[in-house]
């Protein structure tokens, strides 16, 4: 009945304390209470052919009760010796993939700070949830100690002078939690964050990179600042053209002539690959591509005179 009732509680409160969530602990004193009943019962049925005497019944009895529940605590210490990697799995979940589980693209609209807060927020109450065993439905506050010490100290807007002159987690134990039941103390807590951050910094830091690099290739136009200065700058020679109409005949026949060439050469697709291949392929293809526009206008131009000779000769 040991063996059952390890084999019904190992796996089961394995998956809750990796899910992690404000539900978790009393899942699993759900858990425990249902399965040690069940347990008790068959093994209180199993026994009472031997015609035992009442002491040694209920030693018996007590004895898988407490069976249960050391199951329990072991697994949730082996699950505490692992928090860290646990925690960079949880970060870089939610970090790299959205809501539907699919990889994330840095576009540049995405929001890197946000979702990085709600990343570590998620990794954190992973950290709340392993500190210490609660098979008892005492309450503590490892849960707010954490938040106030981990993520509202950090904030520049905070004002709070206790949370600023007070380190809560400068302690070895944790508050209404005694220490036969502590996993992981507030001391190491603190210790663990900061090398989670640590670790996970650089994840971060490329997703940033990501996105300004695809900003920078989608953004053919030049800043403002570039922008108004070439308004002002160029007011004489705007001024000219106005006055002169022919100009403007001209740049809108090579304007023309530019976007024919930027379609046939496809240059923004060019330049995804690299500014040297993209420079090395344009050269190749500039020349062919220049004559076969040359070509298909003058073949668009010779095309109307065609039916008048046709008719003159008639």
């Amino acid at each position: 009945y040991e063996g059952k009732l390890t084999k019904a509680l190992a796996e089961p409160v394995e998956a809750l304390l990796d899910s992690a969530s404000e539900d978790t602990w009393p899942a699993i004193r759900k858990l425990l209470q249902r399965e040690t009943k069940a347990a008790v019962s068959g093994l209180e049925s199993a026994i009472s052919t031997f015609e035992l005497d009442e002491a040694t019944e209920k030693e018996l009895l007590l004895r898988l009760e407490n069976h249960g529940r050391s199951v329990v605590e072991s697994k949730a210490r082996e699950e505490a010796a692992r928090i860290l990697i646990r925690m960079k799995d949880r970060f870089l979940t939610l970090f790299s993939r959205d809501a539907d589980s699919m990889p994330r693209v840095w576009t540049g609209k995405e929001d890197i700070k946000a979702i990085t807060k709600t990343a570590r927020s998620a990794s954190m109450k992973l950290l709340s949830t392993m500190a210490a065993i609660r098979l008892d439905e005492d309450g503590d506050n490892i849960d707010t100690t954490l938040s106030l010490a981990l993520v509202d100290a950090a904030r520049p807007g905070t004002t709070d002078r206790s949370i600023q002159s007070l380190d809560p987690l400068a302690s070895s134990s944790w508050e209404r939690v005694p220490e036969e039941r502590t996993l992981i103390s507030p001391v190491q807590c603190k210790s663990l964050w900061r090398q989670f951050k640590a670790e996970t910094e650089y994840t971060v830091t490329q997703a940033i990179a990501a996105q300004e690099a695809n900003k920078r290739n989608n953004n053919w136009l030049p800043p403002p600042w570039a922008l108004a200065a070439m308004a002002v700058l160029g007011f004489n020679e705007f001024m000219t053209l106005l006055r002169n109409p022919f100009y403007l005949a001209v740049m809108f026949v090579v304007f023309l002539v530019g976007k024919a060439i930027w379609v046939q050469l496809d240059i923004a697709n060019e330049f995804r690959n690299g500014f040297l291949p993209a420079l090395l392929s344009l050269s190749t293809k500039f020349v062919p591509t220049i004559m076969n526009i040359l070509k298909r206008l003058a073949d668009e131009g010779a095309a109307p005179a065609a039916p008048e000779r046709q008719r003159e000769t008639e």
